[in-house]
């Protein structure tokens, strides 16, 4: 921990509130830290100030201005100009020609086409090599998602930030993150409720009932196999209810000028796919996926990233202390596939291998509207919204939670995004 710390001081000049809660999950932590200094520092396509100002866009479009300080500060320190920074339509002609594929990554990945990769490559004096667009669309989706976890964990600014603070209340383990940073782990406080008070026999019910559903799928996955048919229906029904599932229980929210003024069409947000007459094809992982077909593609046009990212996304997949609340020696694979598998889902994005009848049975509805507001509309997440679900899970599980939102959702993005670069590579 004291190791990964140093490495983040160093590297970035300062210890950041998104590292103090990700070093919950430290060997998470170290892929993270490695991935994003290499796309923002290490030999790559773009320049650098391109690479900051990329991330100001990204993460401006769901209003995080958190991430858009940190990085105007970055922008400036690496020599950006700014006056990009008064607006979008001040920096050059290339960084606004990407708008159109921020916005549509960021909230409606489903409607990019080979057709809007094509324009970005064939604008003449200012279009995009293909390596610098396999850049640019690994940074858009990192920090599209960054702003999932920053909302989703609730992430302060820093001290010396606007808005910033270090005091917070007492935490839902009764410790603050400064304590579990300094090692201190109080026992008698591990097993605190959110209220701070003694477990109720509501919450300890909840997660009894969870895993008696866990062992119950696994016998009648042991029994008898679903067939291919009845398995598409129930990614059919899946899908139709996640658009049902309320993901805001607020008004719309307005961006602020301050971050608004980094990207255009302020109007345009998350949309249900299938929505106003609107059908999309589902994507089939069979068809196109991450492993067979995306980490090539990445690796040969901006070599060691698609390494980087694999091993990202399987530590965040695979990552278990086989423990749930008090009850230790659990299999979470189950619980952990049906949560990826149904953030994929609301992407449109089946795996022909998985009974989606498993959805319902292991995520209830207030876990559902956490899910869909991080990864659909994370600027409309809420500390209710967070206490609501596994109530009497520990504060680090929770953020395990929003690192398999963070990279279930970054890696729906780009399964849409490549695919279509290889569409109008082929």
């Amino acid at each position: 921990m004291h190791t990964l710390f140093a490495d983040s001081f160093a590297t970035l000049g300062r210890l950041d509130n998104v590292t103090l809660v990700m070093v919950f999950h430290p060997q998470y932590l170290e892929s993270f830290l490695k991935t994003q200094h290499y796309l923002l520092q290490m030999d790559g396509p773009l320049p650098l100030h391109y690479r900051h100002y990329i991330g100001i866009m990204a993460a401006a479009r769901h209003q995080c201005s958190y991430l858009v300080n940190l990085h105007v500060n970055d922008f400036l320190h690496v020599g950006g100009d700014p006056k990009w920074l008064n607006g979008l339509e001040n920096a050059p002609q290339k960084l606004q020609n990407l708008g159109e594929l921020n916005k549509m990554l960021a909230h409606r990945p489903w409607l990019i086409t080979k057709e809007h990769i094509e324009q970005l490559l064939k604008t003449e004096e200012n279009s995009w090599s293909l390596a610098e667009l396999i850049h640019a669309v690994v940074l858009l989706t990192h920090y599209h998602s960054l702003a999932s976890f920053t909302f989703g964990c609730g992430i302060s600014p820093e001290i010396d930030c606007e808005g910033g603070h270090t005091f917070r209340p007492p935490s839902v383990s009764n410790y603050c993150l400064c304590d579990i940073t300094n090692g201190y782990h109080g026992v008698e406080e591990i097993h605190a409720s959110p209220t701070g008070s003694i477990p109720s026999t509501e919450s300890v019910c909840e997660v009894e009932a969870l895993m008696e559903k866990m062992k119950q799928l696994q016998e009648c996955r042991d029994e008898e196999e679903a067939s291919q048919e009845e398995m598409a229906t129930r990614f059919e029904r899946e899908k139709r209810e996640s658009m049902f599932v309320c993901s805001s229980e607020d008004e719309e929210s307005a961006a602020t000028r301050d971050v608004s003024r980094h990207f255009e069409d302020t109007s345009y947000g998350y949309k249900d796919f299938s929505r106003h007459g609107m059908h999309v094809p589902t994507f089939r992982v069979q068809d196109y996926s991450w492993e067979d077909h995306g980490y090539s593609l990445v690796n040969r046009l901006y070599p060691d990233v698609g390494q980087l990212l694999d091993e990202k996304f399987h530590i965040a997949y695979n990552l278990t202390y086989n423990t749930m609340a008090m009850h230790k020696d659990v299999d979470t694979s189950m619980l952990r596939r049906a949560i990826w598998n149904y953030i994929h889902c609301m992407f449109g994005i089946r795996y022909d291998d998985y009974d989606y009848g498993e959805i319902n049975q292991l995520l209830d509805r207030s876990f559902k509207v956490y899910i869909k507001t991080v990864v659909c509309t994370p600027e409309k997440t809420t500390k209710r919204m967070y206490d609501s679900f596994w109530r009497q899970f520990e504060h680090s599980e929770k953020v395990h939670v929003n690192l398999l939102l963070v990279e279930a959702r970054m890696q729906a993005e780009l399964l849409y995004a490549l695919r279509a670069i290889t569409r109008y590579m082929t």
